[in-house]
């Protein structure tokens, strides 16, 4: 699962999880875990859901956000 945050049009950007990311064909984005940047419900979701599709002309842009399992690159410093 990758982490984003997905900007939406009018609308708060909100946090979830992906499996993969969307091929440029793509009409929909399937995401899971649709939350708040806080971690709250988003408003216009019943609290039972658990996925969403969101159609592509909707979304301005995602962020992917770096996952717990990358290694910290540390560089040299002089």
């Amino acid at each position: 699962m990758i982490t984003v945050i997905v900007h939406i049009r009018n609308e708060d950007a909100f946090e979830c999880e992906i499996d993969e990311l969307p091929s440029p064909s793509s009409q929909f984005v399937q995401v899971h875990n649709p939350r708040l940047r806080d971690g709250k419900d988003l408003h216009y979701l019943d609290e039972e859901v658990t996925s969403m599709l969101v159609p592509w002309h909707r979304i301005n842009f995602i962020q992917i956000l770096p996952s717990g399992d990358q290694e910290e690159v540390v560089s040299f410093v002089r």
